[in-house]
């Protein structure tokens, strides 16, 4: 194309653009002007204006959401026709809505990004534009379907890959790589696990696939929305702007810590107390520990009545309690039966003591007269219900595990391991998470939380009556219709629902809030961490089983985390799991890939490493110091990437100044990296490997390497250097 026709070209798609733009102004307007005219309005019925006002406060984010890099392509077939490809579908209304701009997502989209020279897909060009903000400020084409014409989008990759990150992950929809497009347009029902060693965009390729599952089963998934599940809230605060950006808010993102709704998580456990509680095995633990607060007494216990003294003794106990066991009940909601069994023993001894010599069982009605006022008596008997509190307690899981926790004798009763024992017992860990929330279904519900309700509710229906009642009185203003609807078809019941609050908070905030919410679909990042108790949360969390499950075993540190996939999904999705692999690494240059290699190939050989897309041009480097001379280095680091466009960290084991543990880093990235100490890292327990694994390949351009011990013998051939400021300008030949 001669310079002259490119000109004329990129005036062309300008224009086009700028048009595209018009349109997306004009549909925000007018879904605004709805919107606020659904807010004023009054017709239909609450119910309708409240899903109305959410739909259209739902479309305008989405519209939104597009402003930036709307149309990214176009795509020629080789029939002739051409699509523009772009963040959301934009339609021509007045012409049979043919589409002026294709979803990244619709089908038809999709050999944009896995159409190649060898196989072109009936494509004969691929053209990608560069903008910014709303202008387009060149384009670059690659001709399909002929020897030469090379794979797509390198140009567009590269540029990303090597630009300064920002403040938080960035979505790809424009250079989508065909081996990521294969796993996000995947419509597999069950679980997919996306395996990728460090940079291979494994986790912003799971959120695509959500993005592609949410504009393919909107009407499924919106319903119930999305659970995002990451390892820390740096990680989750650095990929919450992906889905947002792809105009998609039914999400929910946590961490392990909170998936028991308002717990603080305050403390840390050993690596055996964290292994001991991630293995299954301590759902026995937790159920003796139940089992253990369902006591006999020792001595009979006395229960002085107005008229006669009966006691509890262990054989009426244990008679009750197995009652009460083989009910199948949680515990809370089985100290019911328990109750009901020592009342039948307690009144039928104090019945025959009472009524000796006058009353029997063929005098019924005064029997069970006599037993309606035994029992209303018991009930308001403080000494009966302090010996229902001893034998059966109402428990909440807090209140168990940490008296479990704090008892050496509870914890050798429940059959549990010494080293879960600790001091403080509401110092809660990530690893108590599951265990909280496996002790919710074993304990029950509160009977008193279920009486509060109920008396609530009968409130409200008592209220809602009273107006009925005035309502009806005023019949002489009502016509006959209106006296029948009021007294026939409007019931107390029906009209407190009127009087509840109705919850107005979005689907997320509601999701994140309810212990009991189910999701559609769950995406599980840095999965290899989640221990065995951690997978039975999530698998109660999505009961169609439906996960994207993104991790890299070589990277797990957690003594509970996982050691192959096969063992922690198969229990519950057997045959029903897909494994895919990612292979090439696009944030990690060949330069620092090539140390962190030689790392993997001591702790993990069977292991291979990602191959790197690209060079950087500057060699990672290492300096030795004293310890006086560390925190100096440190702050020329900072000071030295701080007049650099991009990020940084210094990532180091505990106690150097200014670090951060690597584990803090998982999934993020920088421009710069700098790893403190990394003998010390390394010796940290069995998994201090894969943390230096991980802290060595957190950046994208610079590394470097402070040492105050020997140089680990899989770091030797980085280049030694006197600062860092010299290191970075160190470049290979």
């Amino acid at each position: 194309m001669t310079t002259q026709g490119y000109e004329d070209e990129l005036r062309s798609e300008r224009d086009y653009v700028a048009g595209l733009y018009a349109r997306l102004d004009a549909e925000r307007a007018r879904v605004k002007g709805r919107y606020s005219a659904a807010l004023r309005g009054t017709g239909g019925t609450p119910m309708e204006r409240d899903f109305e006002v959410r739909a259209l406060a739902k479309e305008a984010r989405r519209l939104d959401v597009a402003d930036n890099g709307l149309c990214f392509g176009r795509l020629d077939a080789v029939s002739g026709e051409h699509n523009y490809i772009g963040r959301i579908g934009i339609f021509d209304e007045a012409n049979e809505y043919e589409p002026l701009l294709l979803d990244w997502r619709a089908p038809a989209s999709r050999a944009f990004y896995v159409a190649t020279a060898a196989s072109p897909e009936n494509m004969r060009r691929r053209r990608q534009f560069h903008t910014r903000g709303r202008r387009v400020v060149d384009f670059t084409d690659e001709v399909l379907g002929r020897p030469g014409g090379g794979e797509r989008g390198d140009a567009a990759l590269l540029a990303a890959v090597n630009a300064p990150r920002g403040a938080g992950m960035r979505d790809i929809v424009a250079t989508i790589q065909a081996e990521q497009d294969e796993i996000i347009r995947l419509e597999h029902p069950g679980v997919v696990v996306i395996e990728g060693g460090p940079g291979t965009g494994k986790t912003v390729v799971a959120l695509h696939r959500v993005a592609y599952l949410l504009y393919t089963q909107r009407q499924q998934m919106e319903r119930n929305g999305v659970l995002v599940v990451g390892p820390n809230p740096a990680f989750l605060n650095h990929i919450g702007r992906v889905l947002p950006s792809l105009g998609e808010s039914n999400v929910v993102f946590m961490t392990t810590g909170d998936f028991v709704p308002g717990l603080r998580v305050t403390a840390e456990d050993t690596q055996e107390a964290a292994r001991l509680k991630g293995s299954l095995k301590i759902l026995e633990v937790l159920a003796a520990a139940v089992a253990d607060r369902q006591r006999l007494p020792e001595h009979p216990v006395p229960i002085a009545l107005a008229d006669v003294t009966v006691r509890i003794d262990a054989e009426t106990a244990q008679w009750a309690r197995e009652e009460a066991r083989a009910s199948g009940l949680p515990h809370n909601e089985a100290r019911a039966v328990f109750t009901e069994i020592l009342t039948w023993v307690l009144t039928e001894r104090a019945i025959g003591r009472i009524g000796r010599g006058w009353l029997t069982r063929k005098d019924r009605e005064a029997w069970e007269q006599l037993r309606a006022d035994l029992l209303t008596e018991l009930a308001g008997d403080d000494e009966f219900t302090a010996a229902l509190d001893e034998l059966w307690p109402i428990l909440t899981p807090e209140a168990l595990l940490a008296s479990l926790y704090t008892s050496r004798e509870r914890l050798r009763a429940a059959g549990g391991d010494e080293a879960l024992l600790r001091a403080d017992g509401d110092a809660w860990t990530v690893s108590d998470v599951p265990l909280l929330d496996e002790l919710v279904d074993l304990l029950g519900k509160e009977k008193s939380a279920d009486r509060d309700a109920e008396r609530e509710r009968k409130d409200q229906a008592e209220y809602a009556a009273g107006v009925l009642d005035i309502l009806v009185s005023r019949e002489d203003m009502m016509d006959d219709e209106d006296h029948l609807f009021a007294q026939d078809m409007l019931y107390a019941e029906d009209l407190a629902d009127r009087f509840v609050e109705r919850d107005t908070r979005e689907l997320a905030e509601r999701a994140a809030a309810d212990r009991d919410w189910t999701y559609r679909h769950v995406v599980v990042d840095e999965a290899q961490e989640l221990s065995e108790m951690d997978w039975r949360v999530l698998m109660r969390r999505c009961p169609g089983r439906s996960f994207t499950v993104v991790g890299d075993l070589a990277q797990r540190r957690s003594a509970a985390g996982a050691t192959s996939w096969d063992t922690m999904l198969e229990p519950y999705v057997p045959g029903r799991w897909l494994y895919r692999s990612l292979s090439v690494n696009y944030r990690t240059p060949a330069e620092i890939m090539t140390v962190a290699a030689a790392l993997l190939a001591e702790f993990a050989p069977e292991v291979k490493p990602p191959e790197s897309v690209r060079a950087c041009g500057v060699q990672p480097w290492s300096r030795q110091v004293g310890e006086d001379e560390l925190p100096s280095a440190i702050e020329e680091f900072v000071h030295a990437e701080a007049d650099r466009e991009g990020t940084s960290v210094v990532i180091g084991p505990p106690g150097v100044p200014g670090a951060v543990a690597a584990s803090e880093t998982k999934g993020l990235e920088f421009d710069a990296v700098l790893v403190v100490e990394p003998e010390r890292i390394l010796a940290d327990g069995p998994r201090g490997a894969a943390e230096l694994y991980v802290a060595l390949t957190r950046a994208t351009q610079r590394l470097g390497v402070l040492h105050r011990g020997p140089l680990p013998q899989a770091l030797r051939g980085l280049a030694a250097t006197e600062t860092p400021a010299q290191a970075g300008c160190q470049r290979s030949a």
